[in-house]
């Protein structure tokens, strides 16, 4: 889920990041699009693409309307002025009962293969089935649109040219690689498969995981498993750690000390939510009292975050969160994947 432009995975984590590339919006057309298609055949053959996949693909295609509405559709990149809403909500509707019903049984069905990929990578078979949970609901709803021709619609559209080109010829190059065209199916952003991935994600992360010598992250639960992990051992998952524990703060303390003076060029609404960096057993002396569970170990480096604002569950966050937000930047969105986790495992 930058997914997600992210080192891997979906285009809602990177439509904010990708905004501010802007650009010209060229005339919307048939007339336009079908000429702005020879310029990228062009580019498609200079990047290795195949002429046979050209030949294929590129007399299919057409301008995609809807697809632009949907991205001018997108909240923009304006901060500061729009309040955060409580997370409490967002919580119940994507940590229900029946996602965690349907994690548990997922869960149950892949146990032999999620202890081998677990073992391989140290990635958690737990949050490996939370993500796929959370982006299509366990293969429930991957999405209908012709990815290649959403992806040459929002490049020819101009606000992020260089990006939608780039991940269009991607998908040519799956192609290339024996993929079907009736397998590219997904998001109108680009993002397809189980884990929802977009094309230079896929050609860059996805893993065979049944080794029946084809990457399926469309039908495999092996093949999509494997590739949610590949991507956490890509984007830095230290194994034997947790995302983050679930704890209460005392009344007393003192934020003000706290503030964080990091600024990340990637999502800084998201980061600038957190706390400094301290150590378990440092924040442990502040007063801070785990919900449930073991602490982790003295050394493990963690931030507060409190989504809910003073008062309300707080939560302590290592590395492992700062990887679930390399799939989708949102804390929102982090912290579910790890609640839905704990809970599938639990």
């Amino acid at each position: 889920m930058w997914g997600n432009i992210s080192r891997v995975a979906r285009y809602a984590a990177i439509a904010a990041v990708a905004l501010a590339f802007g650009g010209p919006v060229a005339a919307q057309d048939e007339s336009g699009f079908q000429s702005y298609l020879s310029t990228l055949r062009q580019q498609a053959a200079a990047a290795g693409v195949s002429e046979r996949t050209s030949a294929a693909v590129f007399p299919t295609l057409t301008l995609n309307q809807r697809v632009i509405e949907l991205d001018r559709g997108q909240p923009g990149g304006t901060s500061g002025s729009t309040a955060i809403p409580p997370f409490a909500p967002y919580k119940a509707r994507h940590v229900d009962d029946a996602r965690i019903r349907r994690g548990q049984a997922a869960y149950r069905e892949n146990r032999s293969r999620l202890a081998r990929i677990e073992d391989r990578t140290g990635v958690p078979e737990s949050i490996m089935v939370s993500i796929w949970g959370h982006e299509t609901n366990y293969g429930g709803y991957t999405g209908n649109f012709d990815l290649l021709r959403s992806l040459a619609t929002l490049a020819y559209e101009g606000r992020r040219r260089s990006l939608f080109a780039g991940e269009f010829i991607a998908g040519l190059k799956m192609l290339d690689r024996g993929v079907t065209r009736s397998q590219l199916q997904g998001s109108w952003a680009g993002a397809t498969g189980n884990p929802q991935f977009l094309p230079s994600v896929y050609l860059r992360i996805a893993r065979d995981g049944d080794g029946d010598g084809r990457i399926d992250i469309w039908n495999s639960s092996a093949d999509t498993l494997a590739s949610i992990a590949n991507y956490f051992v890509d984007a830095g998952w230290r194994a034997g750690q947790p995302w983050g524990i679930a704890v209460t703060v005392p009344r007393g303390l003192d934020r003000s000390t706290l503030e964080t003076r990091l600024v990340s060029p990637r999502c800084p609404r998201v980061f600038e939510r957190h706390s400094a960096w301290r150590t378990m057993a440092e924040w442990r002396a502040l007063g801070i009292v785990p919900q449930g569970g073991r602490w982790p170990a003295d050394s493990v480096l963690a931030t507060l975050l409190e989504p809910d604002g003073a008062g309300d569950t707080a939560y302590l966050l290592t590395s492992n969160y700062r990887v679930i937000l390399d799939y989708n930047c949102s804390n929102f969105y982090a912290l579910s994947v790890g609640l839905l986790a704990d809970a599938v495992a639990g």
